[in-house]
């Protein structure tokens, strides 16, 4: 069995095919075309802190699977926020066969989750942003922020685009790289923009309501833990719209917190089921393992296509 590292993944993958599988994959899910559980999280071992606080996990272990038609697969993924090294984020991903239960290939996941949670979010903001938007604030300068400012240049056409980060430097570092302005609060990037996409890695608020406009997007992407919080609750004092109400009841720490109902699956408003909503609206992003697998059938269906021209031409 074949297994793709992360630069076989990136020459295969690209945001062209990218968002119409996700798009796919989100519609199966609220039509129910997409078996999928919620993820399962397991805390890696435990380390102290100052006495009298409680212990903080090293890390998370995560299982995703899902099966989707004929294909199946699984992430395994984990998250060590205090990686420097390496990417906090590392995953593996696993394709099988629905119809036989027989392994397909296996694939390194981190690009793909990078890739896919930024695809998720160009797809909500094509659905759900003011037609002329034209303002992007980003909250956060890591991975997460870059992938997320080329996806969406993609549906929408911004003349500005603000970021912000705890560190300056890193701000400006991305400012320079990606045609951006940093700025230095998050309120002096947030008001007056048109779509705010958070991710910076909080534990707190970081985003307030009283700085959003009427009918701003907020695509809320980095916390996806019950226990955090990246949105205060006059932020969502809004339409909400996730992936999977499940996944956001029992995982999102702004849902929960926020007493806020859901308002639709971002797969019933492709679907038709629901009409999008107007005013202002929070896309909470926790990602799902519809989405991982649809992202890895678009690599497999690329290399079993590159394999048959290959043999065509011998």
């Amino acid at each position: 069995m074949e297994f793709l590292d992360e630069e076989k993944v990136r020459l295969l993958l690209s945001y062209e095919v990218l968002m119409p599988a996700v798009e796919r994959a989100l519609t199966n899910l609220s039509t129910g075309w997409v078996q999928q559980p919620v993820r399962t999280v397991l805390r890696v071992g435990e380390q102290g802190g100052e006495k009298g606080k409680p212990l903080q996990p090293r890390g998370f272990f995560a299982l995703m699977p899902a099966v989707d038609g004929e294909l199946m697969g699984v992430k395994l993924v984990t998250f060590y926020e205090g990686n420097t090294a390496m990417p906090t984020h590392q995953a593996v991903i696993q394709l099988l066969s629905a119809k036989t239960g027989e392994p397909l290939v296996s694939m390194d996941g981190r690009l793909i989750t990078e890739m896919r949670t930024a695809a998720v979010s160009a797809v909500a903001t094509r659905l759900l942003a003011r037609k002329d938007a034209r303002r992007l604030a980003i909250l956060g300068s890591g991975v997460q922020a870059r992938s997320h400012v080329e996806a969406l240049r993609r549906v929408r056409d911004f003349a500005e685009v603000r970021v912000w980060s705890r560190t300056a430097a890193h701000a400006e570092r991305f400012a320079a790289e990606c045609g951006a302005t940093a700025v230095a609060s998050p309120e002096a990037a947030v008001r007056g923009a048109d779509v705010v996409v958070t991710v910076a890695s909080v534990r707190e608020p970081v985003l307030k309501g009283e700085w959003l406009g009427p009918d701003t997007l907020v695509c809320a992407v980095a916390v996806v833990t019950p226990d955090r919080r990246e949105l205060d609750d006059e932020a969502m004092r809004a339409a909400i719209v996730v992936e999977s109400r499940e996944a956001a009841l029992r995982e999102s720490g702004d849902v929960i917190g926020s007493g806020q109902p859901i308002y639709a699956e971002v797969g019933e408003i492709l679907a038709g089921a629901k009409p999008a909503p107007k005013g202002r609206v929070v896309f909470k992003s926790l990602g799902v393992a519809a989405s991982d697998v649809a992202a890895a059938g678009v690599v497999w269906e690329r290399i079993k296509m590159a394999q048959m021209l290959k043999t065509k031409v011998t």
